[in-house]
Protein backbone atom coordinates (compact mmCIF):
# COMPACT_ATOMS: atom_id res chain seq x y z
CA UNK A 1 0.00 0.00 0.00
CA UNK A 2 3.11 2.06 0.67
CA UNK A 3 4.14 1.78 -2.42
CA UNK A 4 1.05 2.25 -4.44
CA UNK A 5 0.79 6.07 -2.65
CA UNK A 6 4.54 6.41 -3.26
CA UNK A 7 5.79 9.26 -5.46
CA UNK A 8 7.02 8.65 -8.80
CA UNK A 9 10.57 10.19 -7.43
CA UNK A 10 10.31 7.84 -4.11
CA UNK A 11 9.95 5.13 -6.43
CA UNK A 12 12.04 5.38 -9.27
CA UNK A 13 15.37 7.39 -7.19
CA UNK A 14 14.40 7.33 -3.43
CA UNK A 15 14.19 3.73 -2.98
CA UNK A 16 17.21 2.38 -5.64
CA UNK A 17 19.83 4.80 -3.68
CA UNK A 18 18.39 3.57 -0.62
CA UNK A 19 18.78 0.11 -1.57
CA UNK A 20 22.09 0.85 -3.09
CA UNK A 21 22.96 2.71 0.24
CA UNK A 22 22.30 -0.71 1.83
CA UNK A 23 24.36 -2.87 -0.05
CA UNK A 24 27.29 -0.04 0.04
CA UNK A 25 27.30 -0.36 3.87
CA UNK A 26 26.93 -3.72 3.95
CA UNK A 27 29.48 -4.66 1.42
CA UNK A 28 31.93 -1.86 3.31
CA UNK A 29 31.77 -3.95 6.84
CA UNK A 30 32.08 -6.85 5.22
CA UNK A 31 35.45 -6.07 3.59
CA UNK A 32 36.68 -4.77 6.63
CA UNK A 33 35.38 -7.82 8.54
CA UNK A 34 37.18 -9.29 5.79
CA UNK A 35 40.83 -6.85 6.18
CA UNK A 36 40.70 -7.66 10.11
CA UNK A 37 40.68 -11.64 9.34
CA UNK A 38 43.52 -10.81 7.77
CA UNK A 39 44.96 -8.58 10.34
CA UNK A 40 44.32 -11.68 12.71
CA UNK A 41 45.93 -14.01 10.63
CA UNK A 42 49.48 -11.84 9.90
CA UNK A 43 49.68 -9.69 13.65
CA UNK A 44 48.58 -10.21 17.62
CA UNK A 45 47.90 -6.80 17.87
CA UNK A 46 44.95 -6.88 15.86
CA UNK A 47 43.13 -8.53 18.49
CA UNK A 48 40.33 -6.76 19.86
CA UNK A 49 42.64 -5.88 23.47
CA UNK A 50 41.82 -3.16 25.86
CA UNK A 51 43.89 -0.06 24.61
CA UNK A 52 46.83 0.43 27.31
CA UNK A 53 47.29 3.88 26.42
CA UNK A 54 44.31 6.21 25.78
CA UNK A 55 45.64 8.75 23.71
CA UNK A 56 42.56 10.57 22.61
CA UNK A 57 43.03 13.43 20.12
CA UNK A 58 46.46 12.51 19.68
CA UNK A 59 46.59 9.11 17.36
CA UNK A 60 42.94 9.17 15.10
CA UNK A 61 41.72 6.05 15.40
CA UNK A 62 41.48 5.38 11.66
CA UNK A 63 44.05 4.68 9.22
CA UNK A 64 41.94 6.98 6.74
CA UNK A 65 41.76 10.01 9.03
CA UNK A 66 38.59 12.13 9.85
CA UNK A 67 36.68 10.09 6.79
CA UNK A 68 37.71 6.40 8.64
CA UNK A 69 36.40 7.73 11.52
CA UNK A 70 33.41 9.23 9.86
CA UNK A 71 32.37 6.11 7.87
CA UNK A 72 33.38 4.19 11.33
CA UNK A 73 30.54 6.00 12.99
CA UNK A 74 28.39 5.39 10.01
CA UNK A 75 29.06 1.86 10.30
CA UNK A 76 28.47 1.09 13.85
CA UNK A 77 25.47 3.37 13.38
CA UNK A 78 23.78 0.86 10.42
CA UNK A 79 24.96 -2.25 12.60
CA UNK A 80 22.96 -1.02 15.39
CA UNK A 81 19.53 -0.19 12.95
CA UNK A 82 20.33 -3.60 11.14
CA UNK A 83 20.45 -5.21 14.80
CA UNK A 84 17.49 -3.66 15.78
CA UNK A 85 15.62 -4.74 12.36
CA UNK A 86 17.25 -8.71 12.25
CA UNK A 87 15.96 -9.18 15.68
CA UNK A 88 12.31 -7.93 15.78
CA UNK A 89 12.35 -9.41 12.57
CA UNK A 90 13.11 -13.05 13.95
CA UNK A 91 10.16 -14.93 14.44
CA UNK A 92 10.99 -15.43 18.15
CA UNK A 93 10.58 -11.57 19.03
CA UNK A 94 7.83 -10.09 16.56
CA UNK A 95 5.32 -10.50 18.84
CA UNK A 96 7.33 -8.38 20.87
CA UNK A 97 6.89 -5.58 18.71
CA UNK A 98 4.58 -2.67 20.11
CA UNK A 99 1.06 -1.80 18.86
CA UNK A 100 0.44 2.20 18.30
CA UNK A 101 -1.65 2.98 21.63
CA UNK A 102 -2.35 -1.06 22.58
CA UNK A 103 0.98 -1.54 24.34
CA UNK A 104 1.19 -3.02 27.29
CA UNK A 105 3.43 -2.26 30.21
CA UNK A 106 5.06 -5.98 30.73
CA UNK A 107 5.73 -5.51 26.62
CA UNK A 108 7.28 -2.33 27.08
CA UNK A 109 9.29 -3.36 29.94
CA UNK A 110 10.47 -6.08 27.38
CA UNK A 111 11.31 -3.86 24.59
CA UNK A 112 13.60 -1.91 26.78
CA UNK A 113 15.21 -4.74 28.25
CA UNK A 114 16.24 -5.84 24.68
CA UNK A 115 17.43 -2.48 23.39
CA UNK A 116 19.61 -2.27 26.54
CA UNK A 117 20.89 -5.66 25.80
CA UNK A 118 21.40 -4.66 21.98
CA UNK A 119 23.24 -1.54 23.14
CA UNK A 120 25.10 -2.85 25.19
CA UNK A 121 26.86 -5.69 23.22
CA UNK A 122 27.57 -3.23 20.77
CA UNK A 123 30.53 -1.28 21.71
CA UNK A 124 31.76 -5.28 22.02
CA UNK A 125 30.43 -6.35 18.61
CA UNK A 126 32.00 -3.71 16.50
CA UNK A 127 35.13 -3.93 18.85
CA UNK A 128 35.35 -7.85 17.88
CA UNK A 129 34.47 -6.95 14.33
CA UNK A 130 37.45 -4.52 13.50
CA UNK A 131 35.33 -1.93 12.68
CA UNK A 132 36.73 0.11 15.66
CA UNK A 133 39.76 -0.11 17.87
CA UNK A 134 38.10 2.45 20.18
CA UNK A 135 37.22 1.49 23.47
CA UNK A 136 33.77 3.39 23.92
CA UNK A 137 33.87 4.61 27.39
CA UNK A 138 34.57 1.19 28.49
CA UNK A 139 37.53 -1.23 29.08
CA UNK A 140 35.64 -4.17 26.87
CA UNK A 141 39.31 -5.41 26.06
CA UNK A 142 39.17 -6.66 29.81
CA UNK A 143 36.55 -9.80 28.88
CA UNK A 144 38.85 -13.30 28.54
CA UNK A 145 37.26 -14.33 25.59
CA UNK A 146 38.73 -11.21 23.39
CA UNK A 147 42.37 -12.58 23.76
CA UNK A 148 41.24 -16.11 22.29
CA UNK A 149 42.31 -15.98 19.08
CA UNK A 150 39.81 -18.71 17.46
CA UNK A 151 36.29 -17.32 18.94
CA UNK A 152 37.73 -14.12 17.87
CA UNK A 153 38.55 -15.69 14.50
CA UNK A 154 35.30 -17.73 13.87
CA UNK A 155 33.32 -14.69 15.07
CA UNK A 156 34.73 -12.60 12.49
CA UNK A 157 34.42 -15.55 9.47
CA UNK A 158 30.83 -16.22 10.67
CA UNK A 159 30.13 -12.89 10.27
CA UNK A 160 31.74 -12.30 6.89
CA UNK A 161 30.44 -15.63 5.98
CA UNK A 162 26.71 -15.14 6.66
CA UNK A 163 26.96 -11.55 5.59
CA UNK A 164 27.53 -12.14 2.08
CA UNK A 165 25.55 -15.53 1.58
CA UNK A 166 22.62 -13.24 2.91
CA UNK A 167 23.64 -10.07 0.37
CA UNK A 168 24.22 -12.99 -2.13
CA UNK A 169 20.91 -14.49 -1.92
CA UNK A 170 18.81 -11.20 -1.06
CA UNK A 171 20.55 -9.64 -4.49
CA UNK A 172 20.04 -12.62 -6.72
CA UNK A 173 16.37 -13.19 -5.84
CA UNK A 174 15.51 -9.58 -6.18
CA UNK A 175 17.58 -10.19 -9.65
CA UNK A 176 15.81 -13.29 -10.51
CA UNK A 177 12.66 -11.86 -10.03
CA UNK A 178 12.48 -9.01 -11.84
CA UNK A 179 14.24 -11.10 -14.90
CA UNK A 180 11.88 -13.22 -14.64
CA UNK A 181 8.91 -10.29 -14.82
CA UNK A 182 10.38 -8.74 -17.09
CA UNK A 183 10.42 -11.31 -19.56
CA UNK A 184 6.74 -12.55 -18.73
CA UNK A 185 7.26 -15.69 -16.81
CA UNK A 186 5.69 -15.04 -14.24
CA UNK A 187 1.84 -15.50 -15.61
Amino acid sequence: ELRHRASPWQRNLGYPLAMLGLLALTGISVLIVCFHVLELLLDDAAMPRGMQDASLGQVSFSIFGSFGAALQVVLIFYLMVSSVVGFYSSPLFTRLLPERQDTPLTKIIGNCVSLLVLSSALPVFSRTLGITRFDLLGDFGRFNWLGNFYIVFLYNMSFAGLTTLCLVKRVSWAVQAELIRAFGEDR
